[in-house]
């Protein structure tokens, strides 16, 4: 098999998810002498970094890759991440989306070729289905209003609800005081029960030192949540290790990381419980794969990152299909352009739970037509 042609596309596009910000994405179509197409996306979010990890991709990776068979992937996988050690050093930055985008695309020929879905080529499904979670950010102007959000997502059948602070919009929570929080998750559990699992998002909009990540999280401690994540900056290791002596939730943290390296130095600093992963900015799915093995061998659990378009979705979902290690699969509850408008058939939780079928590769049928409308740069290469 050979390569024959690349198409990128920057999309911009809003998101009521997220406030109806405008949000920016690398997507990548590879297609072959044979005629199988692959997609693959790179999340790199502002539109600067879609411009830089779009010309990594048409003016170095695809250049690099475009005399090797596609079917190749562990090969092709290995000769980009030696190719960008000047400026990809300890496999970080930009180029990592671009890296991620050809992965994915690749994984995607190598299932249609196949004619098997990518969960059978990472091994199989371990399971058949994950308990659908809401992700959301927390932005409506008071707690009576968010707690009505989050209770209609529950009636649609969402399992459990992971929130996130400090977001942009209304909300109080995250951008006030660690007792408005608190009160925040204590009115949740009040209104909900017992039985739904909330996980805290703290992320990159709040900067707690030490001292406050511990007092605040065995405070939202009574109320039973499941996991906070990113209570503290990522690098910030001794904190981490301090918070976990001192508490008793489970710990997330990695969606910042780059690489299967990152993951290892941080797996070994013995502070995270659930390594968050994104296919479109770890180096792939090759690179999920290696990270999942690497965290199920320390019996911890991975949640995959798939707040972007239908495509990281497909991908993150068939890895977590695949994952002995996976608790719960993250869906945006309000539908929007790029999980929905862009393929034939989106993603959505059934029930409470959320599945894939047995169409080869990411299983998703892209709409073309759509994916132009809201596409801001496309750049095409035929060899």
């Amino acid at each position: 098999m050979k390569f024959k042609k690349i198409d990128t596309y920057i999309l911009e596009y809003p998101e009521p998810n997220d406030f109806s910000t405008h949000r920016f994405t690398l997507l990548l179509r590879i297609e072959t002498e044979e005629g199988i197409v692959g997609w693959g996306e790179g999340i790199a979010m502002w539109p600067e970094a879609c411009k830089a990890a779009e010309i990594l991709i048409r003016e170095g990776l695809f250049p690099l890759l475009k005399e090797e068979n596609p079917l190749d992937i562990e090969k092709c996988w290995q000769m980009m991440r030696k190719h960008i050690w000047w400026y990809g050093y300890n496999n970080s930055g930009l180029v990592n989306f671009a890296i991620s985008a050809m992965d994915i695309a690749l994984w995607d020929i190598k299932g249609k070729q196949l004619q098997q879905p990518l969960y059978s080529l990472l091994g199989g499904k371990v399971t058949d289905r994950l308990p659908a979670n809401a992700s959301m950010h927390v932005n409506q102007p008071t707690i009576a209003e968010t707690i009505r959000d989050i209770e209609g997502y529950l009636s649609q059948g969402f399992q459990s609800v992971k929130l996130g602070f400090a977001k942009k919009g209304l909300s109080k929570v995250g951008k006030l005081n660690p007792d408005y929080d608190v009160n925040f998750i204590k009115e949740l559990r009040t209104a909900i029960g017992e039985q739904p699992d909330i996980m805290v998002d703290i992320g990159n909009g709040i900067r707690w030192d030490v001292a406050t990540a511990v007092k605040t999280t065995r405070r939202m401690e009574e109320y039973n949540i499941r996991w906070i994540e990113e209570p503290l900056y990522p690098t910030d290791i001794k904190g981490y290790q301090t918070l976990k002596a001192q508490t008793q939730t489970l710990i997330g943290s990695g969606e910042r990381e780059w690489s299967v390296d990152n993951y290892q130095t941080l797996l070994l600093q013995d502070c995270t419980d659930i390594f968050g992963i994104d296919p479109a900015r770890v180096q792939g799915i090759t690179a999920y794969k290696k990270i999942k093995d690497m965290v199920s061998i320390n019996h911890r659990y991975v949640n995959a990152h798939a707040w972007s378009t239908a495509i990281t979705s497909a991908a993150s979902l068939h890895c977590s299909l695949a994952s002995d290690n996976s608790l719960v699969f993250e869906l945006k509850p309000i539908p929007g352009p790029v999980q929905y408008d862009i393929v034939r058939e989106p993603i959505v939780q059934d029930h409470g739970w959320v599945s894939i079928g047995e169409a080869p590769g990411l299983g998703i049928e892209m709409i073309e037509k759509e994916l132009l409308k809201i596409t801001i740069a496309h750049q095409s290469v035929t060899l």
